[in-house]
């Protein structure tokens, strides 16, 4: 395939466009970002739902919460509205600027909700109670995955937790098929077109690289957790808890 093919814009849904291997949340696709991925990840609103569920088992007043990869800040909204009766501070983080920018133009809880663009491994500032960490990692390249797994873990307090959900890969090649097929159906099921699915899938060769459920249960205990639980799971869509 020459550069020009490559080069050549290709429609994923949702008045986003990009290229082959070469999908980015970068330019105007967070103006788009929160629909296109409600109709991409099945049971995404109830993935928000339990991490919020979660979240209360671990904040108190004058505790922190982070968003890890915070992308629009939709979640960290909805925490900091859940917990309005409380005296606690949210902190999204994002390597994307634009990301970034969307979000601190919707923040509606500027008091309490705090955006930055930084990378998870330049974060220093402080610890935190709660970590959420939402179809975030599967994003990081594998030869410094286990640095962010390991960064986690320092971040968080003793007792505190984290809610990873995240695509993950099946146990082998038919199941890997089976699950494939199924999770194209259900995106044409959610109105996308066929040709919108596979340009999607194009794009994220060599961008997005999931794990699968035991490798993440490695990367979790490599980086120190020894209490974890797989909370929720749709095929290979994953949430597990994991608490210092």
């Amino acid at each position: 395939m020459d550069s020009k093919s490559k080069d050549k814009l290709i429609s994923v849904g949702d008045n986003i466009s990009t290229s082959e291997s070469r999908w980015t949340f970068a330019g105007e696709v967070a103006k788009n970002f929160d629909q296109h991925v409600k109709k991409s990840v099945p049971f995404y609103e109830e993935a928000h739902s339990l991490a919020i569920s979660f979240s209360d088992f671990f904040v108190h007043s004058g505790s922190n919460l982070i968003d890890l990869g915070c992308s629009t800040g939709t979640l960290l909204q909805k925490l900091a509205k859940h917990h309005s009766g409380k005296t606690l501070k949210f902190t999204g983080v994002d390597i994307e600027p634009s990301m970034i920018a969307f979000a601190e133009e919707n923040n509606t809880y500027p008091n309490s909700v705090f955006y930055m663009n930084k990378d998870l491994l330049e974060f220093t500032e402080e610890k935190f109670d709660f970590a959420i960490a939402f179809l975030t990692l599967q994003f990081i390249a594998p030869a410094v995955r286990q640095l962010y797994f390991d960064k986690i873990y320092q971040l968080l307090n003793w007792g505190g937790a984290v809610f990873i959900y995240d695509k993950v890969r099946a146990p082998d090649a038919r199941f890997q098929d089976i699950v494939t097929s199924l999770y194209f159906s259900s995106k044409l099921e959610n109105g996308f077109t066929s040709e919108e699915v596979i340009s999607k899938m194009l794009s994220l060769k060599g961008v997005q690289e999931p794990y699968s459920s035991e490798a993440n249960i490695e990367m979790l205990k490599r980086a120190g957790f020894m209490d974890y639980m797989t909370a929720c799971k749709w095929l290979n869509f994953e949430g597990i808890l994991a608490i210092k």
